[in-house]
């Protein structure tokens, strides 16, 4: 049975750009982020990915709000936490300009609260896009996992590497992972998009966006090499042509 809830602009313009990719900015050249950024606006890519590691959840320490802050663009901005207890630290990324924000149950002693706490902020980009609410999980946490939670998510992403460590390969058993998460969500009648992290390269995105994943996300395959408008403008089509080759009727 599915859902009559209305939809924040936010999520129908993922839901309408799916299957797309959002490009991680980590990658980027940091000194020249703006610049970058400029080359991805002509691409058709709609987003921009940016992961939070605080030192604690995951090795790795990475960005905070004034970087978030810091990125003027009209693409939408996509926060991933990776960070301990995000509870009261949330509300920071979201006046950044967070217009998503991904956040991890591993990492969250109540995570309900959390999303629940996501869903009464307001999108200080433009207030009519809301705040599009995800989770994500690690590679070793039961997809399951998922199903108490999707009555209060919008997105739900799939990690395909075990977060904090560069240079993972795509780990083979997220292609079933991602199968058995669109099954929790379709038998839940909620309208939820189904995310994918880690390991993304030009070999495998095809591969990947015929999974049925609605977002893929990924970064060294566009900033690795001097090529990034030419090498986002691939992966992005490299999903749309094989998310169309999937489904009848279609032709790639």
């Amino acid at each position: 049975m599915g859902e009559n809830v209305t939809k924040s602009q936010g999520f129908e313009s993922l839901r309408d750009a799916a299957p797309t990719i959002s490009v991680g900015m980590l990658t980027a050249n940091l000194l020249s982020l703006g610049s970058e950024i400029s080359l991805l606006e002509k691409t058709g890519v709609k987003l921009v990915h940016v992961d939070v590691m605080d030192g604690c959840f995951c090795p790795m320490m990475t960005a905070g709000p004034p970087l978030i802050k810091a990125i003027k663009t009209s693409l939408l901005k996509d926060v991933h936490l990776m960070i301990e207890e995000p509870l009261e630290k949330v509300a920071d990324y979201v006046a950044a300009g967070a217009d998503i924000v991904t956040i991890h149950p591993e990492a969250c002693s109540h995570v309900h609260r959390v999303l629940q706490k996501l869903r009464t902020f307001t999108n200080v980009n433009n207030a009519e896009r809301g705040i599009v609410r995800g989770v994500a999980l690690n590679p070793g946490t039961p997809v399951e996992a998922l199903e108490p939670l999707l009555d209060e998510v919008e997105l739900v992403v799939l990690l395909a590497v075990n977060p904090g460590w560069g240079g993972q390969k795509y780990i083979p058993s997220t292609t079933r992972r991602i199968a058995r998460a669109r099954r929790l969500i379709v038998d839940s009648g909620k309208e939820i998009l189904l995310g994918v992290d880690g390991g993304i390269t030009k070999e495998n995105i095809a591969e990947v966006a015929a999974t049925g994943a609605d977002l893929i996300v990924t970064g060294s395959a566009v900033f690795d090499g001097k090529t990034p408008e030419a090498n986002a403008r691939f992966m992005l089509e490299a999903a749309v042509k094989a998310a169309r080759s999937r489904r009848p009727g279609t032709s790639a």
